[in-house]
């Protein structure tokens, strides 16, 4: 794939999904900024792993949440590197519970924590890429934004949300040249996954078109097709990487 831009950050990269993301954008070329928030050991890990491999990498630490530390963050970014080329909004937070045992609470941090982050992200990613007029931002999403999830009133209107606010963004920085798109992953084999019982397992796969779990790198390439130049003509986009499990 075709990468005009140099450079990426993606938030909660240190591990899952988004760390899968870092290696895969990594081997085509970018240099991967890596976002964690709490734990430096797995983010230095990353960067670590990657650099023995000749890849570029370089590790930032903020809250996606706080408006400040992610302007900082960016700037920071900026300041290293020149431009930022793209960003992933990947950080985010579960906190599940039927809904008629949320608490408000509940409800308000999931909410701030995964649509403030996303928000904050495309609003400063737009303001620097607009400069350049080039620019891709992909944000990830979930597939119960589209289906719904018992237990999950909270994350899933919080990724509903960042499904429309995607459009809006793409709308807003298509006469700047800055691309906006989301990817709504389905069952996607992880950590948190693979503490599923194999009766729980089987009772998701047989849900699935495909038969199985996807692999973080489904979701990885994924990412890296609607960064890359070979999407170019693509904004607006909320892509499923579902196994077929939501259409």
């Amino acid at each position: 794939m075709k990468f005009s831009g140099k450079n990426v950050l993606i938030t909660g990269a240190s591990k899952g999904i988004g760390k899968e993301i870092a290696k895969t954008l990594a081997g085509y070329g970018l240099k991967v900024w890596i976002n964690y928030r709490s734990n430096p050991s797995l983010a230095d890990e990353l960067k670590d792993e990657l650099e023995d491999q000749g890849y570029q990498a370089a590790v930032i630490c903020f809250d996606a949440s706080d408006e400040n530390a992610f302007i900082d963050g960016i700037k920071a970014i900026v300041d290293s590197d020149g431009e930022l080329g793209y960003l992933v909004n990947n950080a985010g937070i579960t906190h599940d519970k039927l809904a008629i045992r949320m608490k408000l609470e509940d409800f308000d941090k999931v909410i701030k924590t995964n649509l403030d982050s996303t928000f904050i992200g495309c609003r400063e990613a737009l303001k620097v890429m607009s400069k350049k007029r080039f620019g891709s931002v992909v944000n990830i999403s979930s597939i119960v934004s589209e289906s719904g999830n018992i237990g999950q009133v909270n994350y899933s209107a919080s990724k509903g949300a960042i499904n429309s606010m995607t459009k809006s963004f793409a709308l807003e920085g298509s006469a700047r040249g800055v691309r906006f798109n989301a990817i709504t992953p389905g069952f996607i084999a992880t950590d948190m996954t693979e503490k599923l019982s194999d009766e729980v397992k089987k009772s998701y796969t047989d849900k699935i078109p495909l038969k199985r779990f996807g692999d973080p790198i489904d979701v990885a390439e994924a990412v890296a097709f609607l960064l890359s130049d070979n999407s170019s003509y693509i904004t607006g986009e909320i892509l499923k990487v579902n196994g077929g499990m939501y259409m």
